[in-house]
């Protein structure tokens, strides 16, 4: 991959470019071209999406006066189609192809700054905000030929990149573009497109991103060769708190091709002019180092024990109605999950040149502007001295290695200037210094009434808050070993809507009596942080698991047992379709098998996502085979239904593996999960011989995030197919042989 030969770029100098103009104003509503028009708002409204926080046209939408045009968003590709959607949001409100529109992803030079592409919030966010700007943009430009053309508005229409009217009278966009339009806000109030006006959204696309990596193309930045670059390797510690106590410098210096080594504190690497003679110097270096180690970890097999003395402080994240009350029956359960890797199938990358001052790295980071904060801080220098623009990575969601190479790739090339520098990790580095999902522990209790309806709800988790991502210098590796030594960011309890370590900790089932509490462990024996859906998947398990007991206990069949519960009209839409497309019965099953179904509404405010699935168990293996799925998902309207089942499949995939597979293993000392034999994945001959996802579409309501929304419904749905075939319940993520075999008694 060639990157872009523009290091000294701004975002200003970009936009000034010779004969490409922005479009960007406020419309008066009587410019505007609509066939229904929206009566006057009462009063203010937000700016929806990203546009709240930036309100400035000329931050999303270009237009070079040969017509061309050129969207820009601060979210990043991470193979979940951004590039794709993203364009087809932008072509419906422009009225011109999605394949006409150029794409400018998170560039701290270049575009909006929109945080951390996570949370499965970039169509909600950063669509929204693209497809407000797109909207206005078009209609301005209506407004723009009216007066040219002398037609009225209301006789004219965006059309393929121009405005046409009556007799053939047409005039490209590119024509009606001016320099004095700059720099003003956008409106709360532009009216958008009815959904059977549509010609991209919701229509099919081939997704932009897929062919280079289907085909051996040059895809991702581990991919990326620039012109004179050297190639770098980093010397990890064997353990988080091992001290450097020594090395021979002068033997690895003298080997082919070593032409610097990187020494600062505790951090260490080798770069070389070839790969390969990296990855040679770096294991010399590696033999020939020393290292001062403290035993400093925790028992694994006593973590539940671990989280619950080591509470920093309780928070209340939610009390309605009375503490307890009267019924006929109590139910108690208690949850725990194992800590997990990201386990990103290409190791982190990252390429950096320090030019005239200017430190730029290409990186697949989640968020360039936190990223550049934390590496000017580790560099001592201004943000504006660093340029982070985001590359694709193999292998990139949630807080991986991406952010930790980048401060790599940074820190090696202050030793190089001028030259380019690739940091590559090895896939031991990858395992064994990624921050890890955190491992959690919850307990429940639900009183039921004498029709086994629940009548009161308390519910306890034992987490931290899963984010360390930059942040601050302190949340780098680098950082952290450099000799300067940053420390991390002190933990804070921190409960909002969105959710962290209590994602999803709240029912979304009608309960008129709920506790739930939050045993906020500030610090963690172990590196961890954002592992996709943060708390959900294991707050989500939990409480699916036990709806299934409560369901038992109250004589209910379990899919009626939550539709008792539920008045959300759209939870019980989707619920509704997965059990009548998977075929939902309480009919005998083989003896091994059966059947599981899960919902949850993820965040509470993104996608509802209903689950259906069958399970074999082998009692003599301890295997798990999932046979059969069907889901269904409503994530408001379907911008690309495509994506989403992909999304949707891939979401499930995942917590499958999650769920039967894997934990991070270590001693007192180290970490010990250091390759895919000591982290087992799901293998392509346990994929499910049956997939289904159903969308269901709103057309015209506003997107729900949907990347994340089933690896908590999947995870209790595999629970309650095993409870279903067995009549055990195992309570202990993951659900591996061993402690399935330990739970039958075999």
């Amino acid at each position: 991959m060639n990157a872009p030969d523009f290091p000294d770029v701004t975002r200003r100098g970009f936009l000034a470019g010779a004969g490409a103009l922005v479009v960007s104003f406020t419309i008066p509503v009587h410019a505007q071209e609509a066939a229904n028009p929206a009566p006057a708002p009462a009063k203010p409204l937000a700016l929806p999406g990203s546009l709240a926080d930036t309100p400035l046209l000329d931050a999303w939408i270009r237009i070079d006066a040969d017509g061309s045009i050129t969207v820009f968003t601060g979210k990043a590709e991470l193979g979940q189609g951004t590039k794709t959607s993203l364009r087809q949001i932008a072509a419906e409100e422009l009225e011109i192809e999605p394949a006409a529109i150029r794409l400018i992803t998170a560039d701290t030079a270049l575009t909006p700054d929109e945080g951390y592409t996570a949370g499965s919030q970039t169509i909600q966010n950063s669509g929204t905000a693209i497809r407000y700007a797109s909207a206005q943009v078009r209609q301005i430009l209506v407004a723009k030929a009216s007066e040219k053309l002398g037609v009225p508005v209301e006789q004219l229409k965006a059309q393929a990149g121009k405005v046409v009217g009556p007799g053939g009278v047409v005039v490209g966009y590119g024509a009606l573009v001016a320099v004095d339009f700059l720099h003003v806000n956008a409106a709360a109030d532009t009216w958008l497109k009815a959904p059977e006006t549509y010609h991209a959204i919701g229509k099919p696309f081939a997704r932009v991103d897929i062919p280079a990596k289907v085909t051996g193309g040059e895809a991702f930045v581990q991919d990326m060769r620039l012109p004179g670059m050297v190639h770098a390797r980093v010397v990890r510690p064997p353990s988080y708190a091992a001290k450097l106590t020594g090395f021979n410098e002068v033997a690895v210096k003298a080997m082919p091709g070593v032409v610097a080594m990187v020494h600062d504190g505790d951090f260490l690497a080798v770069v070389a002019r070839q790969e390969f003679q990296a990855v040679k110097a770096m294991r010399a270096l590696a033999m020939t180092a020393t290292w001062q180690e403290q035993a400093a970890l925790p028992d694994q097999d006593q973590i539940p024990a671990f989280l619950e003395k080591s509470v920093a402080k309780v928070g209340i994240v939610t009390s309605v109605g009375a503490d307890t009350m009267p019924g006929a029956r109590t139910i108690e359960a208690q949850f725990t999950r194992a800590y997990q890797m990201h386990g990103s199938i290409g190791p982190s990358s990252a390429v950096a040149i320090v030019d005239n001052g200017l430190t730029t790295v290409w990186t697949h980071t989640q968020g360039v502007y936190p990223d550049r904060k934390a590496i000017a801080q580790m560099l001592d220098v201004p943000p504006e001295k660093v340029r982070c623009i985001h590359a694709e990575g193999s292998g990139c969601y949630g807080h991986n290695g991406a952010d930790d190479a980048a401060a790599d790739a940074a820190l090696i090339a202050q030793a190089l200037p001028g030259t380019p520098v690739r940091v590559q990790w090895m896939r031991d580095q990858e395992h064994l210094w990624e921050p890890y999902g955190p491992a959690m522990l919850t307990r429940t209790s639900a009183t039921l009434d004498d029709k086994g309806s629940i009548v009161s709800w308390h519910y306890d988790l034992w987490s931290n808050n899963h984010g360390t991502r930059p942040g601050s210098a302190g949340s780098l590796i680098a950082g952290r070993l450099m000799a300067k030594h940053f420390a991390p960011d002190p933990a804070k309890l921190q409960i909002s809507p969105l959710g962290n370590g209590d994602r999803n900790a709240i029912p979304l089932y009608d309960v008129p009596n709920q506790r739930v509490n939050w045993h906020f462990v500030a610090d963690m024996p172990v590196r961890v942080s954002a592992l996709r859906g943060l708390g959900a998947y294991c707050n989500v398990f939990s409480i699916e698991s036990f709806m299934d007991e409560l369901a038992l206990a109250a004589n209910a069949d379990r899919v009626e047992y939550r539709l008792r519960h539920l008045n959300d009209a759209r939870a019980r839409k989707v619920i509704e379709v997965a059990a009548e497309k998977f075929g939902w019965s309480n009919d005998p099953m083989p003896e091994g098998r059966g059947r599981g179904f899960a919902f949850a509404k993820y965040k509470n405010h993104a996608a509802y996502l209903a689950i259906a699935l069958e399970a074999d168990v082998d009692r003599d293996s301890g295997a798990i085979a999932i046979s059969h799925v069907v889901c269904a998902v409503d994530c408001g309207e379907a911008v690309a239904p495509d994506s989403i089942v992909n999304q949707t499949e891939g979401g499930i995939l995942q917590s499958l593996s999650w769920t039967l597979y894997e934990a991070v293993h270590f001693d007192d000392t180290r970490i010990l999960s250091a390759d895919w034999s000591a982290y087992p994945i799901l293998r392509f001959s346990a994929v499910p011989d049956s997939l289904e996802v159903h969308v269901v579409d709103n057309p015209g309501s506003p997107y729900l995030g949907v990347a994340e929304a089933a690896q908590g419904p999947t995870a209790g749905a595999i629970a309650n197919a095993f409870r279903h075939a067995t009549g055990k319940r195992i309570h202990d993520l993951p659900y591996t042989r061993e402690r399935v075999k330990a739970v039958l008694g075999v």
